[in-house]
């Protein structure tokens, strides 16, 4: 037996434990660091699971065009026909 005793058949479990924490650890660092995995509806950040993603593009659009017609950047003509150019101009 040379010393080790019966402990040397464990050393195995100890190893796969320590591999996967490791790779625990780095999952959890990567999710902490680059602000995690955002799922529809979790309200994690503004809008979330509001818009489905196919269209995020089209409603930050509307929404830059209806604050600058909220501001008076636009008149009733223009804001219309830029619907229009959108596709969203019911």
């Amino acid at each position: 037996m040379n010393g080790y005793g019966s402990a040397m058949g464990w050393t195995w479990l100890f190893w796969l434990l320590l591999i996967i924490g490791i790779v625990l650890l780095v999952i959890f660092a990567v999710r902490a660091f680059s602000g995690g995995i955002t799922r529809p509806g979790t309200g994690r950040r503004p809008g979330a699971g509001t818009e489905p993603s196919g269209i995020i593009g089209e409603t930050t659009a509307r929404r830059i065009l209806d604050e600058r017609y909220a501001k008076g950047e636009l008149n009733a003509e223009e804001y219309r026909a830029r619907l229009k150019v959108l596709g969203d101009d019911t």
